[in-house]
C-alpha cells in the first residue's frame, strides 16, 4: 500500500505530511533517542515530515526492501533456532505458569547485563506472537534494517495454518491475549523511571513495531499492531503521571524562586530547576515515543482492511481520550472514532460505541464533546437502527448517556426516533430503547414529589399516555416486556395500580376511560411477565436458562400478585362489569394466580364464591364472544381436578349451563311449533352463544345438545321456511347451532378414544354423516358466514374422522368418514367461486375501516384455503384434487403463493410423479377453459394463453436446480402433456385443437436432462402422424428438446463463446494501452465497476437506506488515463477535520498494484517455490480490490417464506 495515498486521506493538519510520496516511514525510525525538538503531543503535530535519525548499512538505499520483492529476499539463506537460544519469553506467557511480574523482573535484569542480548530476545518475543518460526540475531540487528530483517522473517513463515496466537479461537490463546496485556503494562509501568528512557529499548522496539505493522502478512500486521497500541496505552498512563509530576515540580520551583533570597536554600532552586528539566526532557521523550506509535502505526492500521486491526485500534483510542482527556480529547483525535462509526463491519461499528459510552459517561467532558455532539447525532440517531442488532444495543445505550449528561444533547424530536423501538422484536434492543423511555419518564416526573407512592403513580400516569400516543394498543405486553428490567418495581406496584383504577373519575387523580382501558391492558401484561417470566411471541429470551434465583424470584412475584389480585379482583369485576373490552383484559388474571391459595383457609374460600360468582354474572349479562370465551376459560381452570375446591366451582358451572341448557331446550320447541319472532330467535341466539363458548372449554355432552343443534340447522337449510321469514335471525341462531353440534363430536370422539364401545361409534358415525350432509348443504347459501363456517369446520372434521386417524384403533375403523364425490365437487367448487374469485376493488374506499375489511377477508380466506391443501396434504383428498389450486397460483400469488408453494413442495415428499402429472392437470384444464369459440387465432393471441404460458414458466421454476432428482416427474410431465396435444390426431390435413398445448408445455423443457429429450422425442414420434407434419406448435416443441444439442455445436466456435469477467479485465487492461477509452468505458459499464460509488468506511446501518458518499467521484474512465507517476495527492479537505470522511481505499490505490515478481526479473525453480511459499501467506491486493467491487450480500435482504412457512406449519399441524 502506497504510504502518500493513505496520507491524502486525513482532513486534519496533524497527519498530512507524515511521510514523502513513496518513501517507507518504517525506515526513517531509527533506534535512538529522538531529541527534544519532537511535536507536543497535546498540540495537534505540524505539517513537516517527522524529522528523525536513521542508522543505514552503506551502501543501502533510503527505501526499505518491500516484502513482496522475493528476488532479493530469497538470496538470504534461513537461520535456524540453534542459532540463538530464545523463547524463554514466549514459553512464559504462552503457559501462564509463572506471574507476570516474575517474567518481567528478570528479562529486566538480564537486559540490563547485556542490552543487545535482551534486545534480541524482546524482538524474537514479538515474533514468536506472531506465530513464525523465524528468529532475529545479533548479526542481523547489528548489519540490517527493519525491513530486510522482516523480510527475512517473512521468508521463514511458511506455516501451513491460516492461525496465529492472536487469532487463535479456545480459552489458552485467550489467556495468552491477556497474558501478553499485561507483560507489556508491567514492563512500561517497571520502565518508567529509567529503561523508558535509555535510547535504545522501546524506540527500537517502536521501530520494529512500526515496521511489522506495515507487512503484507497478517499475522505480522495484526500482532504488532497490538503490541503498539498497548505499549502506547501504558505510555499515555505514564504520560499522565509525568504531566502530575511535573506541574507539581514546576508549582514547587516557582514557590522556591519567588521566595527572597535570605530566605532560599542553598542551591535548592538550582535543583529544583535541574528535576524540572530533566522531566520536561523526559516528557517529551514519552511524545515522542507516542507520536511514533500514533503516526507510525495507528494512522494507518485504523483503516485496515482486518476488521479485528480497525476494532482495536478504536478500543485502545476509547482509552487514549478518557485517560488523558487534556492531551486527546479534540477534535483532532475524536475525528477517528467520528469517521470509523461509518464502517462496514459490525465489530468496529461496535467499537467505536464503547469507546464514545466511556466518555459521554462523565459529565466532565460534555463541553469537549459538544461539537463531536453536533457533527455526529445523526449518524448516531441513524445507528438505533443498524442492520446489526447488538449496534444498535450499543447505539441506545450511548444516546441515553447524550441524554443525561449533555444539556441540549437530544431534541425531544430526536427522543421520538427511540420511542418505537421498545416494540422491536428484538430483546436486547428494546430493553435498551426500554431504559431510554424509563430515564426519560423519570425526568418529566415533579421533582418535589418525595413520596415513593406519588412516583409511582406518576410514572404510571406517563407511560400511560405513552402507551395512549404509541398507537400501538394490542403490543402492551412488548412494551411491559421491554421496561421489565429497568422498571420492575413500578410495574410490580399492584396496589398503586389497582387504586387507580379503583378511584372515580371525580377523585383528584381519577383515569379517563381510555386511560382506563390502557392501565387495565398494562396490568395484565404486567402480571403475565411476573408470573410467567417468559418474553411475549417473537422475542428471544436473553437467558436460555433460567436459573434458580429467578425461579426464585419469580414464584415469590407470582404469590404476592395472587395475595392481592384475590381480595381486589372482584370488586374490578363488578365495577367494570358492563365494559367489554376491560372485562376480556380482566378475566385474564385469575390465569396467573397459584390458585391453591383458595384452600389454603375458609377466608379465601369467600373470595372464591365471590369470583364464582362475578363470572356467573358476566355469563348472563354479555353475548361478546371475547368476553364469553374469558368466562369459560376461567370456570375449566378452576374446575380442574387437581385443586381441592374444584368440586364448588363445578357445581357453580353446572348450575349455570342447567340454566341456559333448559332456556335454550324451552324456547328451541316454541320456536319450531309456531311463528318465528325476532325476541324469541335474538334470545335463543344469546343463549346458545353462551353455551358454544363453554362447549369449546369443557365437556358437554352428558346435556345432549347436538340433536336440538341439528334440528335448527336442518329447519334452516333443508326446508328454508324460516329463511324465507326472517333470515337474519336465523342466520344468528344457525352459526353457533353448527359450531355446538361440530364441538359435541369432537368430545365424543375424544371419549371414544379411551373406551369405545360399538354401538356408541355406530351412533357417532351416523351423527357425522349428518353433519357432513347438513354442511355441504350450506356451501351454496348465499350467507357468507355460515357458508364460511361450514367449510371450515368441514376440513377440520374430514381430518378428525378420516381413515388415517383411526388407523390405529381397529373398533374405531368403522368411525372412519371419507368425504364423497359430491362432497367434493361442492368443496373444489367453493374454492373457485368464493377464494379465487376477482375481488372488486372498485367499490372498496381507502380508508381505515375498507383496509381492514379487506385484510380480515384475505385471512379468513387464507384460512379456508389452507383448510383445504391440508386435505390434500394429509390423503384425504387425491392429490390430483390440488389442481383446482394449482391452476391458480401466478394469478393469486401475490395472496396465496406462500400457502400454494408449500402444499406443492408437500405433495412432492408424498409422490413427486403424481405431483408433476397434477401440474400437468391443472395447465390442462385452464387449457380446456379457453375462449375457443374465438377461434385458434383468437385465442393464441388472447391475454388467457399468455397467462397460461407465465403460470407454465412459474410453476417449472418449483422443479428446483436437481435436475437429476426431478428426471421421473419431469418426463411424467411432458408425457400427459404430448398425450393430451395429439388427442384426435387422425386426418394430418386438420391441425388438432389440443396442439397448441405444446407450447405451454415447451415451458418445461430446460428442466430435461439430454437422455430423457431423447425418450421424449421418441414418444414424440411414435404419437405423431408419420411423417411428421409441419405444424409449427410441434415444430416449436421439437426444437425446445433439442436446445441443448443445438447449444453444444454452437458454442464450439471460438468468437460465439461467452467471455468471462477475467477475459473483459484482460480486453480492459489492453484496451487501456492502445488508448481506445471509450472501449475501457463500455466494458466497465458492462461489468458494473462503474457503478460502485459506496465508500470503504462506509456501512449499510440503516436499513433500507443506501449509503451515501460526501464527496463526488471521479469518471472512472478518466481515472484509466492517468499513469501511477502522473498521480498527484491532493488534499481531502481544508476545513475543519469533523466535516468530512475519509476517502474509499479504492480510489487511494487505484494507480498502484504491488509487483511481486518484475516481468523481465529471471528467476530459478527453487526461487519459485520460495516464492510461492510467501505468497500464500500474503494478502493480495487483487484480492482486497475484488472485495471492494463485491456487493455486501448482508446489505441484502432477499425474499424469503420463512414467516409463511410457519404460520403453514400452525395451520397445516
Amino acid at each position: 500500500m502506497s504510504r502518500s495515498a493513505e496520507m491524502d486521506y486525513n482532513s486534519s493538519e496533524e497527519f498530512s505530511d507524515v511521510s514523502d510520496s513513496g518513501s517507507d516511514f518504517k525506515d526513517r525510525i531509527r533506534a535512538r533517542k529522538r531529541g527534544a525538538r519532537s511535536v507536543a503531543i497535546g498540540a495537534p503535530p505540524r505539517k513537516q515530515p517527522l524529522r528523525m535519525v536513521t542508522s543505514r548499512v552503506p551502501g543501502t538505499p533510503k527505501t526499505s526492501t518491500p516484502v513482496g520483492n522475493i528476488s532479493a529476499v530469497s538470496q538470504v539463506q534461513p537461520l535456524h533456532r540453534s542459532a540463538v537460544q530464545t523463547g524463554y519469553l514466549y514459553e512464559a506467557v504462552e503457559s501462564g505458569r509463572s506471574a507476570v511480574v516474575t517474567v518481567v523482573d528478570e528479562w529486566l535484569e538480564s537486559y540490563k547485563k547485556d542490552k543487545e542480548a535482551g534486545l534480541v530476545e524482546f524482538m524474537n518475543f514479538i515474533v514468536q506472537c506472531c506465530g513464525c518460526k523465524g528468529v532475529v540475531t545479533r548479526e542481523m540487528l547489528n548489519s540490517m534494517q527493519n525491513a530486510e530483517i522482516i523480510s527475512r522473517l517473512t521468508k521463514e513463515f511458511n506455516e501451513d495454518s491460516t492461525r496465529y496466537p492472536l487469532s487463535s479461537p479456545g480459552p489458552a490463546w485467550r489467556r495468552f491475549r491477556a497474558g501478553l496485556c499485561e507483560f507489556l503494562h508491567l514492563l512500561v509501568q517497571r520502565c518508567q523511571n529509567s529503561l523508558l528512557y535509555d535510547e535504545y529499548l522501546f524506540s527500537s522496539v517502536l521501530a520494529l513495531l512500526t515496521g511489522m505493522s506495515d507487512s503484507q502478512v497478517r499475522a505480522f500486521r495484526h500482532t504488532s499492531t497490538f503490541m503498539a497500541m498497548k505499549l502506547m496505552t501504558a505510555l499515555v498512563e505514564v504520560a499522565v503521571d509525568m504531566t502530575a509530576r511535573t506541574e507539581t515540580m514546576r508549582q514547587r520551583y516557582e514557590a522556591e524562586k519567588s521566595k527572597e533570597p535570605e530566605r532560599r536554600a542553598h542551591g535548592r532552586v538550582e535543583e529544583l530547576h535541574s528535576i524540572y528539566t530533566e522531566l520536561l526532557e523526559q516528557q517529551a521523550e514519552l511524545q515522542s515515543m507516542m507520536n511514533t506509535a500514533l503516526k507510525g502505526v495507528f494512522v494507518h492500521r485504523y483503516r485496515d482492511r482486518v476488521a479485528e486491526i480497525r476494532a482495536l485500534c478504536m478500543e485502545e483510542l476509547g482509552v487514549w481520550l478518557k485517560g488523558n482527556p487534556a492531551t486527546f480529547l479534540n477534535d483532532g483525535y475524536l475525528k477517528y472514532l467520528g469517521w470509523t462509526m461509518h464502517d462496514k463491519h459490525p465489530i468496529v461499528r461496535r467499537q467505536c460505541m464503547h469507546a464514545l459510552q466511556g466518555l459521554y459517561a462523565e459529565k466532565d467532558f460534555a463541553g469537549r464533546l459538544e461539537l463531536f455532539t453536533v457533527r455526529f447525532k445523526e449518524r448516531m440517531l441513524c445507528m438505533t437502527l443498524d442492520k446489526d442488532s447488538d449496534v444498535a444495543v450499543e447505539a441506545v445505550t450511548l444516546l441515553l448517556l447524550v441524554s443525561r449528561n449533555t444539556e441540549e444533547g437530544l431534541s425531544e424530536a430526536d427522543c421520538e426516533r427511540l420511542y418505537p423501538l421498545v416494540f422491536t422484536s428484538h430483546r436486547g434492543l428494546a430493553c435498551a430503547a426500554g431504559t431510554f423511555l424509563y430515564h426519560r419518564l423519570c425526568s418529566e416526573i415533579n421533582k418535589d414529589a418525595q413520596d415513593t407512592r406519588e412516583r409511582t403513580v406518576a410514572f404510571h400516569q406517563f407511560l400511560i399516555c405513552f402507551f395512549i400516543h404509541t398507537e400501538f394498543h394490542e403490543h402492551a405486553a412488548y412494551l411491559v416486556d421491554s421496561l421489565w428490567q429497568c422498571a420492575g418495581a413500578e410495574l410490580r406496584d399492584w396496589e398503586s395500580m389497582t387504586s387507580l383504577l379503583l378511584q372515580e373519575n371525580g377523585q383528584d387523580v381519577g383515569l379517563e376511560d381510555e386511560e382506563e382501558t390502557a392501565l387495565i391492558e398494562l396490568m395484565m401484561s404486567a402480571m403475565r411477565q411476573a408470573a410467567e417470566g417468559c418474553p411475549p411471541a417473537g422475542r428471544v429470551p436473553l437467558k436460555k436458562v433460567v436459573s434458580r434465583k429467578d425461579q426464585k424470584i419469580q414464584a415469590q412475584d407470582r404469590q404476592r400478585l395472587t395475595n392481592h389480585f384475590i381480595l381486589v379482583l372482584p370488586q374490578l369485576l363488578a365495577k367494570y362489569s358492563p365494559d367489554v373490552q376491560k372485562m376480556t383484559s380482566l378475566l385474564r388474571a385469575p390465569l396467573y394466580f397459584n390458585l391453591e391459595i383458595y384452600s389454603s383457609n375458609r377466608r379465601m374460600e369467600k373470595y372464591l364464591d365471590l369470583l364464582l360468582f362475578q363470572l356467573c354474572g358476566i355469563v348472563k349479562k354479555h353475548q361478546a364472544d371475547g368476553v364469553l370465551a374469558a368466562c369459560a376459560r376461567v370456570a375449566c381452570v378452576l374446575s380442574s381436578r387437581m385443586y381441592t375446591f374444584s368440586s364448588r366451582a363445578d357445581l357453580a358451572v353446572s348450575q349455570l349451563l342447567d340454566d341456559l341448557v333448559d332456556r335454550f331446550t324451552s324456547g328451541l320447541s316454541e320456536l319450531l311449533q309456531g311463528p318465528v319472532d325476532e325476541d324469541d330467535v335474538y334470545s335463543m341466539t344469546a343463549i346458545l352463544n353462551r353455551i358454544v363458548a363453554f362447549s369449546s372449554a369443557k365437556e358437554l355432552t352428558g346435556w345432549q345438545l347436538f340433536e336440538p343443534c341439528l334440528q335448527i340447522l336442518k329447519s334452516g337449510v333443508e326446508s328454508r321456511q324460516p329463511i324465507r321469514e326472517c333470515v337474519v335471525f336465523v342466520l344468528q341462531l344457525m352459526v353457533p347451532a353448527l359450531k355446538c353440534a361440530s364441538n359435541h363430536l369432537l368430545w365424543e370422539n375424544l371419549k371414544m378414544m379411551s373406551s369405545p364401545a360399538e354401538a356408541a361409534v355406530q351412533k357417532l358415525k351416523q351423527d357425522v354423516q349428518s353433519l357432513f350432509r347438513v354442511c355441504q348443504a350450506c356451501l351454496s347459501v348465499t350467507e357468507a358466514e355460515l357458508r364460511d363456517q361450514a367449510f371450515l369446520w368441514l376440513c377440520d372434521m374430514l381430518v378428525v374422522f378420516s381413515v388415517k386417524a383411526v388407523h390405529g384403533n381397529p373398533t374405531l375403523q368403522t368411525l372412519a368418514c371419507p368425504p364423497s364425490e359430491s362432497l367434493q365437487a361442492e368443496m373444489a367448487s367453493f374454492l373457485i367461486d368464493y377464494i379465487f374469485a376477482e375481488s372488486d376493488n372498485g367499490q372498496c374506499g381507502d380508508d381505515e375501516e375498507a383496509v381492514l375489511g379487506k385484510i380480515t377477508a384475505l385471512q379468513r380466506c387464507r384460512n379456508q384455503l389452507a383448510g383445504y391443501c391440508k386435505l390434500v396434504i394429509f390423503g384425504i383428498l387425491d392429490l390430483s384434487a390440488a389442481s383446482d389450486v394449482f391452476k391458480h397460483y401466478n394469478k393469486f400469488y401475490k395472496d396465496y403463493g406462500d400457502i400454494i408453494k408449500e402444499t406443492l413442495s408437500r405433495m412432492k415428499i408424498i409422490s413427486p410423479v403424481q405431483s408433476a402429472k397434477t401440474l400437468c392437470l391443472s395447465l390442462r384444464q385452464l387449457y380446456s377453459e379457453l375462449p375457443w369459440e374465438l377461434g385458434e387465432e383468437e385465442v393464441y393471441a388472447s391475454p388467457e394463453f399468455k397467462e397460461m404460458r407465465e403460470l407454465a414458466r412459474r410453476l417449472a421454476m418449483t422443479f428446483g436446480v436437481d435436475l437429476q432428482r426431478v428426471r421421473k416427474p419431469l418426463a411424467s410431465l411432458h408425457k400427459d402433456g404430448i398425450q393430451f396435444s395429439l388427442q384426435g390426431v387422425g386426418n394430418t390435413e386438420r391441425l388438432p385443437r389440443n396442439l397448441l398445448f405444446l407450447e405451454i408445455l415447451s415451458e418445461f423443457s430446460y428442466k430435461l436432462l439430454p437422455p430423457d429429450r431423447a425418450e421424449l422425442s421418441g414418444f414424440l414420434e411414435s404419437l405423431a402422424p408419420i411423417p411428421l407434419p409441419p405444424w409449427p406448435p410441434l415444430m416449436l416443441y421439437q426444437r425446445s428438446l433439442q436446445t441443448v444439442a443445438r447449444l453444444r455445436t454452437h458454442a464450439q466456435s471460438p468468437q460465439d463463446m461467452p467471455m468471462s469477467k477475467r477475459q473483459r479485465t484482460e480486453q480492459a487492461k489492453r484496451a487501456d494501452q492502445e488508448g481506445s477509452l471509450s472501449r475501457v468505458t463500455e466494458q466497465l459499464s458492462l461489468n458494473g465497476s462503474s457503478k460502485l460509488t459506496s465508500p470503504f468506511l462506509t456501512s449499510t446501518a440503516r436499513k433500507g437506506e443506501p449509503a451515501r458518499s460526501p464527496v463526488a467521484r471521479k469518471d472512472p474512465s478518466m481515472a484509466l488515463s492517468v499513469s501511477s507517476d502522473e498521480l498527484v495527492s491532493e488534499p481531502w479537505s481544508q476545513g475543519d477535520p469533523m466535516e468530512s470522511l475519509p476517502p474509499t481505499r479504492e480510489a487511494l490505490r487505484r494507480h498502484k498494484r504491488p509487483v511481486f515478481l518484475s516481468p523481465g526479473t529471471p528467476s530459478s525453480n527453487s526461487d519459485l517455490d520460495s516464492q510461492l511459499n510467501v505468497l500464500t501467506l500474503i494478502e493480495e491486493e487483487d484480492e482486497e480490490e475484488d472485495d471492494l467491487r463485491i456487493v455486501d450480500l448482508d446489505t441484502l435482504t432477499l425474499p424469503s417464506s420463512k414467516n409463511s412457512v410457519s404460520f403453514l406449519e400452525e395451520l397445516f399441524n
